[in-house]
């Protein structure tokens, strides 16, 4: 089957086979490996994408079901070498330890902050909770994650700009 997609703002159309999950046919069409392959069940979270505006587990979407959408991985965040303010949040606050989950919950976390610019500590576990992390106790991420919505909410700037953006998700959840 023909699809086509954009993915991090640029056009893709390709031949798939109608199986191919979105997680493989990011990583192994268009090189777009922090999309992590974890469980292939969608129980970890670890390939969180955004797609048209919604976050969901590339695992679990058929590639051809993605034919026509916009999709934003984390590769996509970055605007001019810049990171976005929640990819800053987690490195200002260590909120990794291997980094496989990262990507995820990265990904998530932006979908979360969307939908409550300014959530409790309560609604950061509750938002991020179809996302598993091994490594750490999740202090960090969820510190990383308040931060960012503070600073995503109290300013204007590129920070400002990207929350409004079609590649920031609303509602959804992985």
């Amino acid at each position: 089957m023909r699809i086509s997609v954009t993915v991090d703002g640029t056009q893709y159309t390709d031949e798939v086979e109608p199986r191919l999950l979105l997680v493989h046919y990011l990583r192994e069409r268009l090189g777009k490996v922090g999309t992590v392959v974890g469980c292939d069940t969608s129980n970890c979270g670890a390939c969180t994408v955004h797609l048209d505006g919604h976050s969901v587990k590339s695992c679990s979407v058929l590639a051809v079901q993605a034919d026509g959408s916009e999709i934003t991985t984390i590769e996509g965040l970055a605007r001019d070498g810049e990171l976005h303010p929640v990819q800053q949040a987690f490195r200002e606050n260590h909120a990794l330890q291997c980094g496989f989950c990262t990507p995820g919950m990265i990904m998530q976390a932006i979908d979360l902050l969307a939908d409550d610019a300014d959530p409790d500590e309560e609604a950061v576990r509750t938002g991020l909770e179809g996302n598993l992390c091994r490594c750490t106790g999740y202090q960090n991420i969820v510190r990383a994650v308040r931060s960012a919505a503070e600073k995503m909410r109290g300013g204007a700037g590129p920070e400002a700009e990207q929350v409004n953006t079609s590649t920031v998700v609303a509602g959804g959840g992985a």
